[in-house]
């Protein structure tokens, strides 16, 4: 891996050295599927970059790291650029000063792939409005996550609100393997669903936004409850004919699935590295039209709630 680094830059200087390295090691900028921009604080860089680089080994990626720095120093830009051969792709860590932190699209705008998507990730706080948010303007998908957020609960059903095609959040994500669980259950007859709960730890995003897609699924009111955590640990849902189809995760890695007339099941359901979440989301740059109705769903549960 060559490092170089660019002191009080320019996007233009950036790109070529860029070009410069790429051509130096024989080693174009072809290849690469999209651009990530990553939008952190200098707090959390280390752990996005290491997401962002261990994602991009399954999507090479030109990584650009977006760190908004001090708005009171002197305009500046400084930038590190990451280019090896055994990397997924190309990293920029961008450090903005002065009035360039309200002008980070206009930075990232010379940098971003020629005729590749662009996706936009927020891995801790994130804009009230993804999609008018100016780097968020320029990515295709944008993706949050609510569980970064002071108040989890309320972040979700703020995006319930603002939800604009194209968004997603990685609350949502963290739900892959329990919804495909809860698909795959109902592949035996198990009776209509008169309601059910999902339980969690306290806060968690995650919660409603399964209560609500499994609400839509099964046209059925399913309640939010807390537990322990860590997490979710349980969805039962209370069929009309008697009895309960119950998904339980005491541990990090496995699950009892139980449905009445048949034994129990243990079953994976582990929880996955924000490298694996990031990934999944990836793999896909078209709007998640299933996210769109779960979380809108969510918004109009919501919205009952309050009156």
């Amino acid at each position: 891996m060559t490092t170089f680094n660019l002191t009080e830059t320019t996007a233009s200087k950036i790109s070529s050295t860029l070009t410069r390295l790429r051509h130096q090691m024989g080693a174009p900028a072809v290849g690469m599927v999209l651009t990530l921009v990553t939008v952190v604080d200098e707090a959390g860089q280390y752990d996005a970059l290491r997401a962002a680089t261990d994602a991009a080994r399954e999507h090479p990626s030109r990584i650009l790291v977006v760190i908004k720095r001090d708005s009171a120093e002197g305009d500046r830009l400084d930038a590190e650029v990451r280019v090896g051969e055994s990397s997924p792709g190309e990293v920029v860590l961008l450090r903005l000063y002065g009035e360039l932190t309200g002008h980070a699209d206009s930075v990232i705008r010379p940098l971003l792939l020629t005729d590749t998507p662009v996706v936009a990730w927020w891995p801790g706080e994130a804009p009230a409005l993804p999609a008018k948010d100016p780097i968020g303007a320029l990515a295709g998908r944008r993706i949050t996550d609510a569980k970064a957020a002071s108040d989890g609960i309320a972040a979700i059903r703020s995006r319930a609100e603002s939800y604009v095609p194209g968004d997603t959040d990685m609350a949502w994500t963290r739900l892959t393997p329990w919804r495909s669980l809860l698909a795959a259950a109902f592949d035996l007859p198990v009776g209509q669903v008169e309601g059910g709960v999902v339980e969690g730890a306290s806060g968690n995003p995650s919660g409603p936004l399964l209560a609500a897609w499994l609400s839509d699924r099964l046209d059925a009111p399913i309640d939010v409850a807390e537990s322990g955590g860590p997490g979710l640990t349980r969805v039962r849902l209370r069929l009309k004919d008697g009895g309960e189809l119950v998904v339980s995760r005491t541990d990090a890695r496995l699950a009892t699935l139980s449905r009445p007339g048949q034994p129990d099941r243990r079953v994976a359901l582990a929880r996955r590295p924000t490298s694996e979440l990031l990934a999944e989301e990836l793999r896909r740059l078209d709007p998640d039209e299933v996210y769109g109705t779960s979380i809108r769903r969510l918004a109009a549960i919501s919205g009952r709630e309050g009156r």
